[in-house]
C-alpha cells in the first residue's frame, strides 16, 4: 500500500496478515496530490500540488525523479497512456493537454483545449 502524507513524504506499507511495516520511501519536500500506478505497475507517477510531476520506480527503492515541472500553469492531472508505460498525459488548468515521454520528459504532442479545465 502506499501513501502520500501532506508535506511531500512518500511512504509504503508492506501488510502481511495482521503484521505490517511503514517504509520511507520519498521526500519530495511538495505536498502531493495524486498518485497513479502504471498498468503493470513498475512505475508511479506522483503529481504535486504545484504542478511538478515525480516518476518512482518501486522495483528500484530509488528517489522520486523529478519529470516535468509545470512553472506557469499547474498540472491538474496526469495519467498513463495505455498499453505500457512509456508515455503520460497531463491536463493544466488554462486547458493544455500534453502528452510525454516518460524516460526523459519529452513532450511528443499537446493541443490546448481552449477552455478552462477543472478537477472534481
Amino acid at each position: 500500500l502506499y501513501f502520500s502524507a501532506q508535506e511531500g513524504m512518500l511512504f509504503f506499507y508492506d501488510i502481511e496478515g495482521l503484521q505490517y511495516e511503514m517504509k520511507i520511501c520519498a521526500d519530495i519536500l511538495q505536498p502531493i496530490s495524486s498518485l497513479i500506478f502504471s498498468p503493470d505497475y513498475t512505475v508511479l507517477l506522483l503529481v504535486t500540488d504545484k504542478g511538478t510531476v515525480y516518476t518512482y520506480k518501486p522495483a528500484h527503492s530509488g528517489e522520486a525523479v523529478e519529470l516535468l515541472d509545470a512553472c506557469s500553469a499547474c498540472f491538474l492531472a496526469a495519467d498513463f497512456l495505455t498499453p505500457g508505460d512509456k508515455c503520460c498525459v497531463s491536463v493544466t488548468s488554462s486547458g493544455e493537454v500534453r502528452v510525454w515521454f516518460l524516460e526523459d520528459g519529452t513532450c511528443l504532442s499537446k493541443l490546448n483545449l481552449d477552455i478552462e479545465v477543472r478537477v472534481t
